[in-house]
């Protein structure tokens, strides 16, 4: 089978979490990033965060290499909720992703004498799983005075290599929590054992990346942790960047399809700035114009009504149904506010849903935020005000209430 001609391979890739053909703006995030790489001591930790297909992860994802080749290690992993069961079972967590680059470095362990033998002997031992587990349970007190112990030998293994640190590198770091009715608590655990270590001047940096619950869960369970961490918030893109981002991988692939100016104008406006949208909306516009270039050579003008139609089937609709009725008739009353893509309160909702037939008080809003916080539609800021946790979700509510609200016949 003959490989297929590259002028028709699509470039743009929406999946969660994959490297874009172009990774365009970010600039000013990375130069953050790598200041902190600069400190001597480390006294400020990462917060990576900002709302779903901003692109975190993928930004996280160019920051390895790099640290890398500045002889720092990396480890870390996607966080889930059972990560943070027990303290236990986040120090296991923290133990194996440690594991697997301390395994190629060699310790002495001393072996008891045997028989006659005046002294022990030495075997050299593999800084692995097992080893580190072994020396975790061999350290007297709680799990964290373990954890700062084993964190600290490790350094002191680590350091005749030349290795400048370790980064702690955790994805979906909102899914930690503590859990005060069975008294555990894994989160105010994982930023008391970094800063206790940080304090004795071993470098182990935490980045943590997550939606933006993730910043002020961090400062509940410990207040210090407002002090421990620089906290980077990605946004949409400007226009120039976004252009960048929609032209430049037909460019670099030398598609047989090009984005007029046109057209990226209108991907733009109708992505709002967003990476995930504007790769979502480039590969239905890719697929759909050279096909209609190996049928006809014709490119026909951009069906964006099919497409948005898609994303909102793609993206929003999983998130749309968790809503009950009277919680979406709540969603779109914020829609409808002129900040509904910014910031909004209690009050402002509460007066925008007086003209309904069965309005809401403040203390239902109140309630109902709170659930749809759980759901993932909406979050709370540390200064009391909310917003839409999905970009463009006053967009898509707006199509679907005009959808629900359009004639049969006209």
């Amino acid at each position: 089978m003959s490989n297929p001609n590259p002028k028709y391979l699509n470039p743009f890739k929406p999946g969660a979490g994959h490297m874009p053909p172009y990774l365009a703006g970010r600039e000013k995030e990375k130069a953050e990033f790598f200041k902190l790489l600069e400190q001597k001591t480390i006294l400020t930790n990462l917060i990576l965060t900002g709302l779903r297909g901003v692109g975190k992860t993928v930004l996280l994802d160019t920051f390895r290499p790099l640290v890398i080749q500045k002889r720092w290690l990396w480890v870390g992993t996607d966080l889930s909720e059972s990560a943070s069961v027990s303290e236990e079972v986040i120090a296991q967590r923290l133990l194996a992703d440690l594991s697997v680059v301390t395994a190629g470095v060699k310790i002495k362990k001393q072996v008891p004498p045997i028989g006659f033998q005046a002294e022990g002997t030495f075997e050299e031992r593999a800084l692995n799983f097992a080893t580190l587990s072994e020396i975790y349970k061999s350290i007297p007190g709680l799990v964290s005075d373990k954890m700062k112990g084993i964190l600290q030998f490790v350094w002191e293994c680590l350091m005749p290599h030349g290795i400048n640190g370790v980064i702690f590198a955790y994805d979906e770091a909102q899914t930690m929590s503590d859990h005060a009715e069975k008294e555990q608590y894994p989160l105010s655990l994982l930023l008391d054992v970094f800063q206790s270590i940080q304090k004795k001047n071993i470098p182990f940096m935490l980045v943590l990346v997550g939606l933006p619950t993730l910043f002020p869960k961090l400062v509940e369970a410990r207040t210090f942790a407002e002090r421990m961490f620089d906290v980077v918030t990605l946004n949409r893109l400007n226009e120039n960047d976004s252009k960048q981002a929609i032209a430049k991988p037909i460019k670099d692939s030398h598609s047989s399809v090009n984005f007029d100016d046109k057209s990226i104008i209108l991907i733009f406006n109708t992505s709002g700035g967003y990476p995930y949208f504007i790769q979502f909306i480039c590969k239905e516009i890719f697929d759909i114009w050279v096909q209609q270039l190996t049928v006809d050579g014709s490119v026909k003008p951009i069906p964006m009504a099919e497409i948005t139609q898609k994303l909102d089937k793609d993206f929003f609709a999983g998130r749309w149904a968790r809503a009950t009725d009277r919680q979406r008739e709540l969603l779109s009353i914020i829609s409808t506010l002129e900040n509904s893509d910014g910031e909004f309160t209690v009050q402002e909702i509460v007066a925008a849903a007086k003209h309904m037939i069965k309005p809401f008080g403040a203390s239902q809003v109140n309630q109902m935020l709170v659930h749809l916080s759980e759901c993932g539609l909406v979050y709370k800021n540390r200064h009391g005000k909310y917003s839409f946790a999905v970009p463009l979700l006053g967009q898509f509510i707006l199509r679907q209430e005009a959808e629900r609200t359009r004639p049969l016949f006209t």
